[in-house]
């Protein structure tokens, strides 16, 4: 016996960036955004707090920039190489995700 019922689900229809405030839907290839996340443990000063920023493509590349820039600035009389083309960058091409570096 087969039973059907019209049901009520819940979806994502559009992530906002929380610096900017503009929606992160690009017609026709769905959300694009970026996420910084951050889980707090025993013994750091933030003991139990959890954060979660979603950011625009402009924004996060902007957040990106401000980082480089900052570990330039930390690390600008060390003999460590300075390249940081690639800084935070886990994979290129990966168009479909089928690296397995998912985090979600």
């Amino acid at each position: 016996m087969r039973i059907t019922a019209i049901k009520q689900t819940e979806s994502v229809s559009d992530v906002r960036c929380d610096v900017c405030g503009e929606g992160t839907r690009i017609e026709g290839y769905g959300l694009q955004f970026g996420t910084l996340r951050a889980n707090w443990g025993y013994g750091s000063a933030h003991d139990g707090e959890r954060y979660e920023v979603h950011l625009c493509e402009p924004c996060f590349f902007r957040t990106i920039s401000d980082l480089k820039r900052e570990r330039m600035v930390n690390f600008m009389f060390s003999d460590e190489d300075q390249d940081l083309n690639d800084f935070g960058r886990i994979a290129r091409d990966d168009f479909f995700n089928d690296c397995g570096n998912s985090t979600s």
